[in-house]
């Protein structure tokens, strides 16, 4: 009868141990590409998406989880919520989770050849009144991504003031963190890594940037600005 009276607390201790060793469930997880790894062919080759998502990629979200896992505070918490401060957190969080949401904007950023559409009304607009022209601006974001000395990305962004700007930033930082030189809400990004071109492109980073707009799809970017301009409002 003993026994069979212990059976309710014996449960609860397997359960906290348990709970104990399993594993950490991670926070952050490598979604699929939107697309095949083929379907931006000839801009970008298959081998290319197939390391830069499969194996650099992923690298970013192991080790985000990784650090994550080593600060209870910092668990449970979106990637937007910790850019703000990520001035005062592990450089790994910084790194990885950079790494995670800026590889995530890119891949949705982009879709078949072809398919990406044309700038809005409204986002042509904007372009046209901060840039002059649609292909001023693609002159302006080339120079951005050819000038980034080593690794890092371009950016279009939409300002606090509501203005559209062309930046750049080092590594795997972004602009909605606060050790960003521009802050703003990102509308377009380039992976300007030589993992990102150097198979089908080697050194000719500008080649690369040129061919690129194939791919952009306009269509996901128009939506982003009108998104960024309806919560400015």
């Amino acid at each position: 009868m003993n026994a069979i009276r212990s059976l309710p607390r014996l449960s609860a201790v397997l359960l906290a141990f348990a709970a104990c060793v399993a594993p950490l469930a991670q926070a952050f997880e490598l979604a699929p590409l939107p697309y095949p790894h083929n379907a931006l062919v000839p801009v970008i080759d298959e081998q290319t998406m197939q390391i830069h998502h499969g194996r650099h990629h992923k690298a970013y979200v192991d080790n985000l989880n990784a650090a994550i896992a080593k600060d209870a505070a910092l668990q449970g918490k979106t990637l937007e919520a910790l850019f703000p401060g990520i001035s005062q957190l592990p450089a790994a969080v910084r790194n990885n989770g950079g790494g995670h949401w800026n590889h995530t904007f890119f891949w949705q950023s982009m879709t078949r050849p072809g398919q990406g559409g044309a700038p809005s009304a409204a986002l042509q607009a904007a372009i046209t009144r901060d840039f002059g022209s649609l292909d001023a601006f693609k002159t302006a974001f080339k120079a951005a991504g050819v000038g980034r000395f080593g690794s890092g990305w371009a950016w279009l962004i939409v300002g606090s003031d509501g203005k559209l700007k062309i930046t750049s930033t080092p590594n795997q930082d972004n602009p909605l963190m606060d050790v960003a030189p521009d802050r703003g809400t990102p509308l377009l990004g380039n992976d300007v890594w030589e993992h990102a071109y150097y198979l089908q492109y080697q050194n000719r980073r500008g080649d690369y940037l040129d061919a690129w707009w194939q791919i952009v799809d306009w269509n996901v970017i128009s939506a982003r600005y009108a998104a960024a301009t309806s919560t400015a409002r």
